[in-house]
């Protein structure tokens, strides 16, 4: 008997901070015209992030305006462009708008950053082909369209990695397929530069062995790739290849736990660094946990170091919490016992295991008094972000740092305005 085979889904918002923009501004404000039919981008604080592109429409892209540029240069490139603010939380409603639509069609829902989600479907063969799958994929790209006005790609394949890449192909509002069959016409005769995971460093030191195609990493000399890169040439070798990502590249599924990852804009190499980030991401899982009325047992902190080695340690609490001081204090032991303080890390996160609800607090005889005040600045801090933004409160430590203060997801831009900030020192608490 045939083995029940499966189908992976990459679904893509086409270019999405511009798209949510858009389709909120024409569907619900009624404005013309729409953002995306003429020359546009959603750009960033002018005066924190130089004022840089977040997103441009096609109409902006004929004009060779790319992502990340500074707006002034795209205005000089186009001086009728079209210039609007981002809005975050418009952005993340829209993509748990995203996420909720793909969750009707499957309980394997995967997301892996604000725009783009994996949808796995197992055990279909026999029940429908490829074709049928294709078919099924063109109802769905049409469906997100009409109901939540934006358009998407989406690439299907067997396995993630296959799925992403066919994902990318031409844009937008596709649906491309890349199975293995398909590898050696489809992937192949790509420029290196388009694999996942090769950076502007990977792509430089394959030009230099004459490797310009994936067709031609897939197909070099191990030892020689080996040699030259390491690990990181060993796996994107295999991604070449068309095999699959590694598991830890996938966010944790809900029901085992609650945690949040980064990956640095630049390596860690510091231990004062690595903690801000985990404080940052302490605090988005922290939230997590009081927003559903649930505590931990069990924290792990997982690490990618620059050469993509993965390693993770864990730790079970002494009582069930969900106090963000007590995650983050938690998370800094497991980190130091973790990092050998001279490997850069690349990528970091904060896991949590063993929720339990309804549950009760074991005391000791010194942590009573902290843990109620702490309780219950982080529920009032919670209830602060509910109503005026997620930035409105933030610890005094974030203030003039480059480090988003709640991490993960979406890498949120810094708001302009009046900002609280708090500062917890062992015994005192001052809202500054």
């Amino acid at each position: 008997m045939m083995q029940p085979d499966r189908y992976v889904f990459h679904i893509d918002a086409n270019s999405a901070f511009l798209s949510w923009s858009a389709a909120y501004r024409t569907n619900i404000l009624g404005e013309q015209p729409d953002l995306r039919t003429i020359p546009s981008i959603v750009g960033g604080d002018q005066e924190k992030r130089h004022g840089i592109v977040l997103a441009k429409s096609i109409p902006a892209k004929n004009y060779r305006i790319k992502t990340g540029e500074a707006i002034v240069t795209a205005l000089q490139k186009c001086p009728s462009l079209t210039v609007v603010p981002p809005d975050y939380g418009l952005y993340v409603k829209s993509s748990r708008a995203l996420i909720d639509k793909l969750k009707h069609y499957s309980d394997q829902v995967i997301q892996y950053s604000i725009d783009e989600a994996w949808v796995v479907f197992d055990g279909f063969e026999g029940l429908y082909g490829k074709g049928q799958m294709v078919n099924f994929a063109h109802d769905l790209k049409n469906e997100i369209k009409e109901e939540l006005g934006f358009t998407v790609n989406i690439g299907i394949s067997n396995n993630f990695l296959l799925s992403k890449m066919a994902g990318d192909f031409s844009k937008p509002d596709k649906v491309h397929t890349l199975f293995p069959n398909e590898i050696k016409e489809k992937l192949w005769p790509l420029p290196v530069t388009d694999l996942f995971f090769v950076g502007r460093a990977t792509a430089k030191k394959l030009f230099s062995l004459g490797i310009k195609t994936i067709g031609e990493l897939a197909n070099a000399d191990e030892q020689v790739i080996k040699a030259h890169l390491k690990l990181p040439g060993q796996i994107i070798q295999g991604y070449a290849r068309g095999e699959d990502l590694q598991p830890y590249m996938f966010t944790h599924e809900a029901n085992k736990g609650y945690g949040n990852s980064l990956t640095a804009p630049q390596d860690i190499v510091t231990t004062e660094y690595a903690k801000h980030l985990l404080l940052s991401l302490c605090e988005t899982v922290g939230a997590r946990l009081r927003a559903d009325r649930v505590k931990i047992r069990v924290l792990s902190v997982h690490i990618t170091t620059f050469e993509f080695v993965h390693t993770s340690k864990q730790e079970q609490l002494l009582t069930p919490t969900d106090v963000t001081e007590e995650l983050y204090r938690n998370a800094c032991r497991v980190f130091d016992q973790l990092w050998d303080k001279k490997t850069p890390i690349r990528q970091i996160g904060v896991h949590t295991g063993k929720i339990q609800t309804d549950a009760g607090r074991q005391y000791n005889l010194f942590d009573r008094d902290r843990f109620d005040r702490l309780a219950v600045l982080n529920r009032t801090v919670d209830d602060i972000r509910n109503r005026f933004g997620e930035d409105s409160v933030m610890r005094a430590s974030f203030l003039n740092a480059d480090v988003s203060h709640m991490s993960g997801g979406l890498d949120k831009e810094r708001r302009s305005g009046v900002t609280i900030g708090i500062d917890i020192d062992g015994e005192n608490t001052r809202i500054i």
